[in-house]
Formats: C-alpha cells, sequence, structure tokens
C-alpha cells in the first residue's frame, strides 16, 4: 500500500490519496497533535471513514514507536537518542507519554451499528490489524434464551444481571476462560461476528466486549453511549486521556437534546405505581406469613427483596405526591400548555420529596424493585414505569452540586439551557382506575405530560468533554455553517475544515424542477402537499403517467438508469402520494419498468425491503428499481446506494419540522433569545435560521445518498419550486451549488438528463458487480439458524404497496392496469369463482417434483401447488425490529394429467439448457411465488428480465403460455405481442388440444352440473377449455371480432348501450336486465340473431343455463332437458348455426321466415321483470357475495 508522510507521520493508505483526503487527514493530525478538538466537513463519498481510520492508528503507532525508542535509550545508557526529545516525534510538549499503556485509546462512535459494520468492514480493507472492540446492548448480544423472551429492553437488562449475580448464565461464565482464544482475541470482529463465534464458542458475546474494551486500541460504539450519562456508566466507559471521533456528526446536536430529555405521561406513573403495588402486597403477605410462622417456631418465608415493607411504602407515597403535583398544575382551556424555566423541574420534584439528597436512596429502591420483578415467574409485571422513572431522576439530577452548596445553584445553571413544558395529554389512555386508600380523586380527569426539553447540546457535549477527553473530532458531509455549528456546542473547535469534492463536472447533474410536465408547480408546503394538483404533477414527472406529451418527451423513471431514490418531506406525506397514485392506477404503470420498493415505518422489515431493492437493481437484464423513502429516515443515511443501487434522487420537497409542535416553537424562541444576550458575537443562529437549516440538512443527506466513491456517477432532482429561492440554494453543500440548475421546462430536463447519462455511461468505467449483503440479515441468521430466507418472497413483500400504506390495504388487487380497452373489459366477466383447494398446475407441479427430489429428506409435505409464508413472531419483537422465522406451508393436492405434467417436464428442462444456473435459480422462485400468490405482475417482470433481451429465447417466453393461469392468459398475450412482436395463438392452441385429447372431460358439465367438483379455477392453468362445452373463454380475437360486428349492424349508440349493459352486468350480476337491453338490440332483425347468441361468451358460468333457454325463447326454437350449444367465442358466422336446433326435431323454415312467431316471443320476455326471468331446473345454488368478490 502506498505510504504518505503527512506532519511527519506515515501513513498507510490502500491508495494513492487525493488532494482533498490529504488535506482531510493533516488536519485530523493537527487535531490529535495539538491535543484540540475539530470539525471537519467533507462530503459524502470523499472517503472521510478510510482517512479517519488510516490517520488515527497511523497516530498511534507513530506514538508507540516513540516509546519503544525511549525504552531503547534508557536500556542502553543514553547512548542512542540521547540528545532527542520525545517533541522530536511529534508529540505534543509536555505530553508524559513514557510507556505504552499511555497511548490514547481510539473511541469511534456512530449513529447506529449498521453504519459502524460499514465503518469496520472499511478497517479490514487497511493494512492496520488494531486491537477492536465494539460495544452493544444484550438486545443486540445476549444468546441466553431465557434472557432474549423478555418483552422489553430493561427487563432484560435486570434479568441478566440476576443470573450473572447468580452465576446461573453458563455463558457468562465461561467468558473468562475463552477469552484469551485466538478465534475470539486476534480477528476484526463487529456485532454479527460476536454473535457467531460466541453462539460456536458458548460464551457471552455482551460480556465478551466489555472484556475486550479493556485491552483494545479502538473502540466503536454508537453515539448515544457517550453522550447519555446513563449509558457511560452501565457501560463503565473511561474517556480520560481518549480520542473521540463523532463520524456522521450532523446527528450530534439532536442526540446531545434528546439524551438529556424526557416526556412523563400519566401512564408512566400509573404503572411505576402498579409495579410498586404489586411487590407492597406481596412483601405484606409474606409479613402475616412470617408471624404466624414466629408463633409455631418455623423458619420464615422470603422474597429475596431486601426492602422493609416501610420503605416500599414510602417509595409509593412519592410517586403519588409527584403524580398530585402534575396534576395540581393549571393549564389554559385551550389545550396549548404552559411552559415554566429550567429551574421549574427541582421545586415540582421537591414537593415529592424528590432532592439532590434523597435521589440516592430512591435510585437504589427503585433498582432493587425491578430487578426483583425481572426474577420472578409467573404472572408478568411491566416494569417500563419504574424504569422510566428511574432513568428521569439520573436526568434532572445528572449534575451534582458542590458539596456544602445548596441545589439551587445547579438549578439556575440549567434553567438557561432547558424548558419545563406541561400540556394535556393526548393519547387519552389513561391506566386502569385504583380504587384503594392511596389512590388519589386526581386519576379520573384528563391527564398532563410533563415535558423537560434540553434545548442546547452544549450541556452534554460540555459534561462529555469534562471527562477528560483528549481529542474531539466532529466530521461528517453537512455541518454547514461550522461556525454556528461550534457556537452551539459551547466548546472550542480550533481546526476546521470545508473539503470539496473529489468528483469532475460529467459525474454530476443537479437541476431544480419548479413545475411538472403538465405546468403545475410542484410543492410540499403545508397547504399544497395533499391537492390533487401537486400529486398528479409530481406523479407525471415522476413517471407515473403515460400521457401522449410523456411518450414522446420520456419522463425521470425512464431516462435515469439502475437504482432511482424518491424521498419524501416525511412518512404522512409519502402514504398520502401513494394512496392517491393507487387510487388513479398511476403507480402500476411505472412497476412494469422500474418496480417500487417502499421503506417501511418500523425497523424490523427494513433489511428485507432493501434487500429486495438491491437483488432487483443487479438482476440481470433489469431495467432498475425505485425506493421510496423519507428524509430522516433509515434509508437516508448509512446506507450504501452506490453506483447502480442509486443514479439518481429525487427529492420531492422540503423537510421543515411540524412548525406549531410545542418543542419546535421553544427551540426557536431559545435560539432567539440566545442570540439577542449574544449580539457581540453575531454568530449565533437565529429560531428561524434553525428552522430553515433543519430543512436543508436532511435534504443534503438525502442527496449524498447519489455519489458514494470517486467514479460514481448520477443525477439529483430537486422538485420543489422553493429549491430555485437563494436562499434555500445558499443552504445546499458546497460540492453541489456549482452544478445547480433551475428548469422553466420540463422537457428540456429530460433532454439534458438524457444526454448526461449517455455521456457518463460511455466515458466512466463499469462498476464491478458486488454480492448483495444486509448487515441486519446476516445478524438475524447468527441469532436463528432455522431462520429461512426467500429473496423472491421478500422481493414481493417489499414490492406491495399494501404492505406499507394501510390506507391502501382496502383497495381490491388483481385488476390488470392495462384493462382499460373495450376488449380488455369484456375479458373479466367470465371467471369462475374459486374453489376452496386449488388444483395443481402442470408446470409448477413439475418444478416442485424437480425440488422434492432435490431435499426430500427436508421437506417430505412439499407436493403442493400453494406455498404460503407464516410468520411466527410476538408483536413486541416486532416493534423492536427482532427476528422472524419464515415457513413453509403446504397444502394436500391432487395429481395431475399425465400429458400436462410430460409437457411440464419437457418445458423445464427446455429452461434449464437455455439458462444459466443463476438465471434458473430465479426463474424457479419466480414460479414459486406465482404459484402461492397468484401475483402476475412480478411473474411477467421476472420471465421479461429472463427471456424478451434475447430474441433466441422468445420461443421460451410464448412456450410459457400455455402454463399461465386462465384469468391471466389475455394479459399474457397482449404482454407476449409488446415485447416479442409475435403471440401466442401457437400455444394456445397446443392447450386447447391437449384438452381435445383428454378423454375424461364431459362435454356437458357446464350446461347439466354445476358442481363445486366441475367449476374450474381461475388460478388454474390446467382447466383448459373442454370438447363441447356451451361456451369457451373468449380469446382477444373473438371479442374484437363481435364488437366489431356489433357496430357494424348496431351503429355506435347501440354498441354503447350494449357495452353500458355489459358495465352494469359485472357490477351488479343482474343478467336479466342486461339482457333485456341486448335482446331489445339484437332481435328487432333476424339477421342480428347471431349477436344475441355470441352473447353468450360473456355470460357467466352460473348464468348460462338461464341464458340458453331465454335465448331459445326469443327466437322460437324449441328445446330439450339438454338444452342449446353455444357456438365458442371463434365461431364467426352472423347466421343462427344450425345446432341451435334440436337434433331430433325435424327441418322446418328458417327463423327468418317467421318473424311472427319471434315477436310474440319477445314481447313475452319484455312483459316480464327482470327478477321473474325464466331458469332453467339447475340445482346449484346462486353464489354468494363473497365468491362473487373474489372473480
Amino acid at each position: 500500500m502506498p505510504k504518505v508522510v503527512l506532519n511527519g507521520v506515515t501513513v498507510d493508505f490502500p491508495f494513492q490519496p487525493y488532494p482533498c483526503q490529504q488535506e482531510y487527514m493533516t488536519k485530523v493530525l493537527e487535531c490529535l497533535q495539538k491535543k484540540v478538538n475539530g470539525i471537519l466537513e467533507s462530503p459524502t463519498g470523499t472517503g472521510k471513514t478510510l482517512c479517519l481510520l488510516c490517520t488515527t492508528l497511523a497516530w498511534r503507532e507513530h506514538l508507540r514507536d516513540a516509546v519503544s525508542s525511549l525504552k531503547i535509550a534508557e536500556r542502553v545508557q543514553g547512548e542512542l537518542f540521547a540528545s532527542r526529545s520525545l517533541s522530536s516525534w511529534n508529540a505534543a510538549d509536555g505530553d508524559s507519554i513514557a510507556c505504552y499503556t499511555d497511548i490514547p485509546k481510539i473511541i469511534y462512535a456512530s449513529r447506529t451499528h449498521s453504519q459502524l459494520t460499514q465503518v469496520i468492514s472499511e478497517l479490514r480493507n487497511t493494512s492496520y490489524r488494531p486491537k477492536v472492540c465494539v460495544l452493544g446492548s444484550r438486545e443486540q448480544l445476549c444468546i441466553h434464551p431465557e434472557v432474549k423472551k423478555q418483552e422489553s429492553n430493561h427487563m432484560q437488562i435486570h434479568l441478566c444481571r440476576k443470573k450473572v449475580a447468580s452465576r446461573s448464565c453458563h455463558f457468562y461464565n465461561n467468558v473468562e476462560e475463552k477469552s484469551l482464544e485466538q478465534e475470539l482475541a486476534t480477528p476484526i470482529l463487529d456485532i454479527e461476528d460476536l454473535v457467531k463465534n460466541g453462539s460456536k464458542h458458548k460464551v457471552c458475546p455482551y460480556y465478551l466486549s466489555r472484556n475486550m474494551k479493556q485491552q483494545a486500541d479502538i473502540i466503536f460504539m454508537p453515539y448515544n453511549y457517550l453522550l447519555d450519562a446513563k449509558s457511560r456508566k452501565a457501560h463503565n466507559i473511561d474517556l480520560k486521556g481518549t480520542v473521540v471521533i463523532f463520524d456522521e456528526a450532523h446527528n450530534v446536536e439532536k442526540i446531545c437534546e434528546e439524551s438529556a430529555s424526557f416526556d412523563l405521561t400519566p401512564r408512566d406513573v400509573a404503572s411505576g405505581l402498579e409495579a410498586i403495588n404489586q411487590v407492597l402486597e406481596e412483601q405484606a403477605r409474606l409479613a402475616q406469613q412470617g408471624e404466624l410462622q414466629l408463633e409455631f417456631s418455623a423458619d420464615t418465608p422470603s422474597s429475596g427483596l431486601s426492602m422493609e415493607l416501610e420503605d416500599i411504602a414510602k417509595l409509593k407515597m412519592i410517586l403519588l405526591r409527584l403524580e398530585g403535583a402534575i396534576d395540581a398544575i393549571q393549564l389554559p382551556g385551550d389545550d396549548r400548555g404552559v411552559t415554566k424555566p429550567g429551574s421549574y423541574i427541582f421545586e415540582l420534584f421537591a414537593e415529592a420529596q424528590i432532592t439532590f439528597q434523597t435521589k440516592g436512596c430512591i435510585l437504589e429502591s427503585l433498582d432493587q424493585i425491578i430487578q426483583h420483578l425481572a426474577g420472578r415467574t409467573g404472572v408478568f409485571i411491566n416494569t417500563v414505569g419504574l424504569q422510566k422513572l428511574m432513568d428521569i431522576i439520573q436526568i434532572v439530577f445528572s449534575v451534582d452540586p458542590p458539596e456544602g452548596s445548596p441545589g439551587s445553584l445547579v438549578g439556575l445553571g440549567v434553567s438557561h439551557s432547558y424548558k419545563v413544558h406541561i400540556h394535556p395529554e393526548t393519547s387519552h389512555r389513561r391506566a386502569a382506575q385504583r380504587s384503594d386508600a392511596w389512590s388519589t380523586t386526581t386519576s379520573r380527569k384528563q391527564g398532563k405530560v410533563l415535558s423537560y426539553w434540553c434545548f442546547s447540546p452544549s450541556h452534554s457535549m460540555r459534561e462529555l468533554v469534562c471527562q477528560g477527553v483528549r481529542t474531539l473530532i466532529l466530521t461528517s458531509g453537512t455541518l454547514a455553517p461550522l461556525s454556528s455549528f461550534a457556537l452551539e456546542m459551547q466548546i472550542p473547535f480550533p481546526v476546521c475544515l470545508e473539503n470539496p469534492h473529489i468528483i469532475d463536472r460529467n459525474q454530476l447533474w443537479v437541476g431544480v424542477i419548479p413545475r411538472g410536465p403538465d405546468g403545475v408547480q410542484l410543492s410540499s408546503a403545508y397547504d399544497k402537499r395533499f391537492s390533487e394538483e401537486c400529486l398528479s404533477s409530481l406523479g407525471k414527472a415522476l413517471g407515473l403517467a403515460w400521457t401522449t406529451a410523456m411518450t414522446l418527451t420520456g419522463n425521470i423513471a425512464r431516462v435515469v438508469p439502475h437504482g432511482l431514490l424518491v424521498f419524501f418531506p416525511s412518512y404522512p406525506v409519502m402514504e398520502k402520494s401513494l394512496e392517491f397514485w393507487r387510487a388513479q392506477d398511476l403507480a402500476k404503470r411505472v412497476e412494469v419498468l422500474k418496480p417500487l420498493f417502499v421503506e417501511p415505518r418500523n425497523k424490523g422489515s427494513f433489511s428485507e425491503v432493501i434487500d429486495a431493492y438491491y437483488q432487483r437493481v443487479a438482476s440481470p437484464g433489469s431495467s432498475g428499481a425505485t425506493f421510496l423513502a423519507v428524509c430522516r429516515g433509515k434509508a437516508s443515511e448509512g446506507l450504501d446506494f452506490s453506483d447502480m443501487n442509486g443514479r439518481g434522487v429525487i427529492v420531492t420537497g422540503l423537510p421543515y419540522p411540524p412548525r406549531m409542535d410545542p418543542r419546535v416553537v421553544l427551540k426557536m424562541q431559545f435560539l432567539d433569545e440566545l442570540r439577542g444576550r449574544n449580539r457581540a458575537g453575531g454568530q449565533c443562529l437565529s429560531g428561524q435560521e434553525w428552522y430553515q437549516q433543519q430543512a436543508s440538512r436532511a435534504v443534503n443527506q438525502a442527496i449524498g445518498r447519489v455519489i458514494r466513491h470517486r467514479h460514481d456517477y448520477g443525477a439529483i432532482f430537486l422538485c420543489d419550486h422553493r429549491f430555485a429561492y437563494a436562499d434555500t440554494k445558499a443552504q445546499l453543500p458546497s460540492w453541489v451549488r456549482p452544478y445547480l440548475k433551475v428548469y422553466d421546462n420540463f422537457g428540456h430536463v429530460i433532454r439534458d438528463v438524457s444526454q448526461f447519462f449517455r455521456v457518463a455511461q460511455k466515458t466512466m468505467p463499469v462498476p464491478v458487480p458486488q454480492a448483495v449483503t444486509s448487515s441486519v440479515s446476516e445478524r438475524e441468521a447468527a441469532v436463528k439458524e432455522a431462520t429461512l430466507s426467500s429473496p423472491l418472497l421478500s422481493t414481493q413483500k417489499a414490492m406491495s404497496l399494501d404492505v406499507h400504506v394501510p390506507s391502501l390495504r382496502k383497495r381490491p388487487t388483481g385488476v390488470s392496469a392495462s384493462s382499460d380497452s373495450e376488449s380488455s373489459l369484456c375479458v373479466e366477466y367470465e371467471q369462475q369463482p374459486v374453489s376452496a383447494q386449488p388444483r395443481s398446475v402442470g408446470l409448477l407441479a413439475a418444478l416442485e417434483y424437480n425440488e422434492q427430489k432435490a431435499g426430500a429428506s427436508e421437506e417430505q409435505a412439499l407436493g403442493s401447488s400453494t406455498l404460503s409464508l407464516r410468520y411466527e413472531k410476538r408483536p413486541s419483537i416486532e416493534q423492536r425490529g427482532g427476528r422472524r422465522k419464515v415457513r413453509l406451508v403446504s397444502y394436500p393436492d391432487e395429481p395431475v394429467a399425465g400429458t400436462q405434467e410430460n409437457k411440464a417436464k419437457l418445458f423445464m428442462v427446455s429452461v434449464k439448457q437455455a439458462l444459466s444456473q443463476a438465471s434458473f435459480d430465479t426463474f424457479t422462485q419466480a414460479l414459486q411465488h406465482y404459484k402461492g400468490s397468484d401475483d402476475f405482475e412480478a411473474l411477467v417482470a421476472s420471465l421479461t428480465c429472463l427471456f424478451a433481451e434475447d430474441r433466441k429465447k422468445h420461443t421460451l417466453f410464448k412456450g410459457f403460455y400455455q402454463f399461465v393461469r386462465p384469468h391471466h392468459k389475455q394479459q399474457f398475450e397482449d404482454i407476449c405481442f409488446q415485447l416479442t412482436g409475435q403471440g401466442c395463438g401457437n400455444q394456445a392452441g397446443a392447450a386447447d388440444s391437449t384438452c381435445e385429447q383428454n378423454p375424461r372431460l364431459d362435454p356437458q358439465s357446464h350446461t347439466s352440473k354445476a358442481t363445486p367438483s366441475n367449476i374450474s379455477l381461475p388460478g388454474d392453468p390446467s382447466s383448459c377449455p373442454k370438447v363441447g362445452c356451451t361456451v369457451e373463454k373468449p380469446g382477444q380475437a373473438a371479442v374484437s371480432a363481435y364488437l366489431s360486428d356489433v357496430r357494424k349492424a348496431l351503429g355506435s349508440t347501440g354498441c354503447s348501450q350494449l357495452m353500458t349493459a355489459l358495465k352494469a352486468y359485472k357490477q351488479d350480476d343482474d343478467l336479466g336486465k342486461a339482457l333485456a337491453v341486448v335482446a331489445a338490440l339484437t332481435t328487432a332483425k333476424s339477421e342480428h340473431f347471431s349477436l344475441l347468441q355470441r352473447f353468450g361468451m360473456f355470460v357467466r358460468p352460473h348464468h348460462k343455463p338461464h341464458f340458453l333457454q331465454t335465448c331459445a325463447d326469443l327466437m322460437g326454437l324449441p328445446t330439450t332437458s339438454r338444452g342449446l350449444e353455444l357456438p365458442g367465442p371463434r365461431e364467426e358466422s352472423t347466421t343462427v348455426p344450425s345446432e341451435l336446433a334440436h337434433e331430433d326435431s325435424k327441418p322446418g323454415p328458417s327463423v327468418s321466415k317467421k318473424p311472427e312467431k319471434t315477436q310474440s316471443k319477445i314481447s313475452s320476455f319484455f312483459r316480464q321483470r327482470p327478477d321473474q326471468s325464466v331458469r332453467s331446473d339447475d340445482t346449484t345454488p346462486e353464489p354468494t357475495k363473497s365468491e362473487w368478490s373474489k372473480q
């Protein structure tokens, strides 16, 4: 690796660093050598992480060499390096680093563990091999099955402590013995590696990591472990003499404030009182039993709780007084709440006898009760309220007053950084009313929430520095303006840096799009974000609508290759947009080109969604995918969207905080007051500037996803007219502003972006494909080895908008987005009721036959035609992103006809010969998914990637027609024609001929009987049209020919009336009303009788006997018990077919020569009420409403 000498320190870098990287490393060394703090801003993608790791570790090695030289000099009595001082080794003057233990440790903090996993991955790419430690919570690291089952994190903590204290955890007992093993001590381990190795060696990963911390050179941990005083104490983190690095430090301000704030709800207090009541009753009962036992000289019972009954009662009294003090606060009647200075919290708590003097005893008592309840078996008692009360007391009394001074002085000090806000509880979810003598009457009133909010990050930051930190480095890609950021922290930052980017001009395109393709102004402002005009225009800009203009000019989704990211200001805006696009049938249209993946709200399902997105983008022949996310969400930070994963980023608006939120209002007031007190400095942000900065930083983080390394390229679309304002443009990163251009014409946007990507794809190197991995998925696999993952099933779940947008779940699915023509509409009418037990499908049964041969020992029951996912998880695990077990469940099935099965096996052989192993795996997964979910769009997307790109494989694409389920055949025919230029008619004929050769088919199955046993299933490709059936499934050609004949015979007006009747029949299932219209149109002239007869192709199965009888009555033809047979949809005759006449009747005059008889029948038909129409002797009951809903 190249070696670079900077400030006298030799740095091993994986490649020759760029000038901006050398400048960055120089500033890091300046902070380290001078023992000062620094704020370093460098754009995302410039290698900040690599620079930080290499520089700090090189500096440590340099100090180690300095210590070694001093020891050698001492050993040879000053002959070597006798006149050379330690400062010559670039240590600060006066540094007392005389031994190896004095070399500072590096503490590297980031926001999440997933970000830390990426940092450790970068460390493995360097030549440095330091001793590494990663700190995590028990929720992430504990492998004890009993502890893992606990419902909350704090319950895990207390149960773990109890088992450790009693030495009843065998994983913990092995820590000391196995911590020195080579596999555990030497390599660079992240969270996933710790869990894997801990499970393998039967050693506790949590305590193993704490053990490794003592000897580690560099320690990785999340922000809150450092900024939260409670977490620092819990993890025993010693900061004296350490170098602390905050990566992605734009979040430090928010984390500092949140870690020092709290909201105490009435539910929290009630929960704590309920837990104490349980302990109090238990101890009182044990005390009574103890008295009885003493009378008989027996052993007294013990609960294991070393607390007096009186102390528990006092603790309950404290909580009741606190509840009463909060309820006694008077609020205005408009639900706004009241705000008081920060020092008021000490007065309020003093009323409940919670002070600096009593806090120690109270905390110790609360801890004992929680630990006692955590170790109990039987009925679960919620201790969340007690744990929250402990945290609150530690926050309020975090800074002890000087010895001998009153606590009021501390209160005056913190009042400048805090506000107390009391407001009515909006959830109205009070705990159950308590009826004992201790209860207060105020519990029946509306509760009040006590909020203690910190508005200055300096409170936590100064407390951190006071722990003896040697150097503090804050770095991110979005810290500007640095001056105001440093002023808010209120600690000195002598070293500052604003770095440029390392990319060239041809690697980035940035455009502001104030108006959509239809000229409507794009805006995410509060009064416009949900307007139909804005939502529709935004959808057209993204490519969700294919209007005539859009077809000519293209749209963003069509011109951006591979992955496209779309960021919304908030979850409600994203969900409302999706709901509107789904209601307008816009969302499905873009999925043909780039399927939509939606960021879920809960973290538990996020990993599978993002993995599915990566897989879709990386699929061979894929046109890419679209990922819909939220600013400040999980996808906007820390995730890798490099190269093809993110060629374009669309920001749909400015994500301002909620303007009327009390906390936002108070924060702005706090900053305005602070600026008024520091007028001389002039560098402090005003409230309005902070408000605007919150939105711009969120935007800057989102657009930072597009450029991830030196050879990356992409486009940024800012779709809000406010991005054109001067003050908003000034808030964008300095490396983005030179490329920014405001467009007045949407067509020019498409033109310039198309040209940009054409040039970039020719000039930039082709990225090397990387395996799709997920750190979260790996961790889940390590913790639960039995977890079964299915990429395609995850893909479908991720692509389903209904999963992530609750308001969309009520909308019926299965309707084709392209069913807007008259012919497509008609095809939908003849659908059979869905049977309770679907029959097996030839092609899929053949696929399962092959799978059973490969893994019969694993799953004997896999002979089914339907696969379903069953998720077994507790709600609590889902809420905190817990692990899920996915099980494949099979259902019994009937055997498949031999002919169909043989054809399926032959087709599978042909596909396997034509595709690679990876592509064939994708094909089989697509079949399984289609089989289980009936998702036609996902099937077509997979088949298109596999067969449509190569003309040699078009035959396989067309050949798949015979295995498509009947209700999807017409859609498949249309798509096949669009992609290959040829239809699937020959394949259909083959399927029909197969059915004709089947001797078991009953030619009268539809007319004589319609029992569930012989009703064909829409989802069953094996249910082909039968020989002699009265009505066949209409093909597109037959439908088009019929409509053409109707127009010629009846004119456009008559055709329109017939179509209206057909649509009404589809909705209300009333054949009588539909026939009244059709008969009036088609029986006026005898030459139109065939139109009435051919209308039978649209009649639903349970109406066919009645329709046949009515046709015979209207046309004056005799009938027998057998009924009439109508020709299939391919019958093009315009005269009455001879098959309509009874086969035993004598030849007679044609129908056209007996108009008077026919007319009399028609008149009698019209005199009938629609609900009194003639019915056959069909004994099959009418389908229920729920059965029709399946059609």
